[in-house]
């Protein structure tokens, strides 16, 4: 059985996966070494996620929860996050969404900047890891190296790779046209989670230097000294962005975190000092007279519909971003979901054959072992050979259809109820797994 834990930028805040982010190589040894029914372990982890894929030996009664205890207590050993800490902020994939899961992962369409393709590196070293430390197995080597060929199909077939850009970067593309010095531009970036380093990145690449940070949660100082740019205190907060030209806001705060009261409080106490990690700086210009304006990335709201009232402001949020997307990029995202979902589903159906192929090899070894010792008594009654062919007939006959059968259960994901009726009828008990060391198939 496949199995997923996973803790990302949807679930989890930037704090704890910046811990969860360090001194990783110690999971998987850790996680394959807890039990013996841990058949393998690969863990991807990068700035703006965390997960764990494990397999576990499933006829092991509560496997899932044997591998999810394996995965807590190895992240615990390995970067000191706590069981405890840790709960709410990761979720459980078992079976066969797991696949689903992580080619859309490794195609970047659960990434900050959906379509990135820094992801698909990651997955791809993420097993070469694994490799190195003798952690992967035979269902882990294919589910990782079918996640990077659909990543390719995707980038290959759909024009997500050649959209790929977010949110923010769609809506600054909007910007771009009212902006004609970006380099000159006071940003005023309000947030500090993973979305709001995507946020940096994309105001950097359009020319912006001039960028200022506010978290309503107190990470500010910390988020400026890592990505150099100037924090602002909270008793700055309205003086700066008064003076702002653009604000961004992508923070999960439930409530807004900017109204038309924050910025007409900031334009009254201009001759106030801002502060920048936590010294003085000189007064903030006066309140400047062009039109400016707010890009609300937050769910819910960040900003405060009523600052449109303010004259010379313009907000756009989510939804009016999304009505200015190019259709081709709306489609490339639906496009590169149905990629993902017909590959997890061959690669489930796949896996499935190969599970049921034992069931099927110890039903023909049975019935032909049968079949053997039938046609010998019959060569000791001086049969002349037409015994022989008659009964190898007859064998061949009523083998297909079960043969048949296990194939199309495999498909359906009933590959178990067709070897419990072997057992019940026959008494056939199915061997062992022979050693998960990657067949020819899976070793390029």
């Amino acid at each position: 059985m496949l199995m997923c834990v996973t803790a990302s930028h949807k679930t989890a805040s930037f704090e704890l996966l910046e811990r969860l982010s360090v001194h990783t190589t110690a999971i998987a040894p850790l996680i394959s070494a807890h039990d013996d029914c841990v058949q393998g372990a690969v863990v991807v982890a990068t700035c703006n996620r965390f997960e764990a894929y494990v397999e576990m030996d499933e006829p092991v009664t509560a496997a899932g929860a044997v591998g999810v205890e394996a995965t807590l207590l190895a992240i615990e050993a390995a970067t000191g996050v706590t069981p405890a800490e840790f709960e709410g902020s990761y979720r459980v994939i078992e079976g066969r969404p797991v696949a689903e899961h992580l080619f859309a992962v490794a195609s970047g369409l659960e990434s900050v900047v959906v379509g990135e393709g820094e992801i698909a590196g990651q997955v791809r070293r993420a097993l070469a890891d694994a490799r190195e430390k003798g952690t992967t197995s035979r269902e882990l080597e294919r589910l990782f190296q079918r996640a990077s060929e659909t990543q390719r199909g995707v980038k290959n077939s759909t024009a997500l790779g050649r959209a790929g850009r977010s949110l923010v970067r769609l809506a600054l593309d909007l910007a771009d046209s009212r902006i004609a010095d970006w380099s000159a531009l006071p940003v005023l970036l309000v947030g500090t989670g993973s979305y709001a380093a995507a946020t940096l990145a994309a105001l950097r690449d359009h020319g912006a230097a001039d960028i200022s940070v506010y978290s309503p949660s107190g990470r500010g100082e910390r988020f400026a000294a890592k990505h150099g740019i100037r924090s602002v205190a909270a008793d700055a907060y309205a003086q700066v962005a008064a003076r702002a030209e653009l604000i961004v806001t992508c923070t999960t705060a439930e409530t807004p975190v900017l109204s038309a009261r924050t910025l007409t409080e900031g334009g009254a106490g201009q001759g106030a000092p801002t502060v920048a990690f936590g010294c003085p700086v000189q007064p903030a210009p006066p309140v400047t007279t062009t039109r400016r304006l707010i890009i609300d990335l937050g769910l819910p709201r960040n900003v405060d519909p009523d600052v449109v009232g303010i004259d010379g402001i313009d907000l756009l949020d989510l939804e009016t971003i999304r009505l200015h997307a190019p259709l081709e990029e709306l489609q490339a995202t639906d496009a590169a979901r149905a990629v993902v979902k017909d590959a997890a589903h061959r690669f489930a159906v796949v896996g499935e054959s190969r599970a049921v192929e034992p069931a099927v090899v110890a039903l023909r070894t049975h019935v032909f072992g049968l079949l053997e010792a039938e046609i010998a008594r019959a060569k000791a009654r001086g049969d002349d050979g037409s015994t022989e062919q008659s009964l190898r007939h007859l064998v061949g006959v009523l083998l297909h259809t079960p043969t048949a059968r296990a194939h199309e259960f495999a498909r359906i994901g009933r590959a178990d109820e067709y070897t419990a009726a072997l057992t019940a009828l026959f008494g056939i008990e199915l061997a062992e797994p022979a050693s998960a060391a990657a067949d020819d198939e899976l070793a390029g």
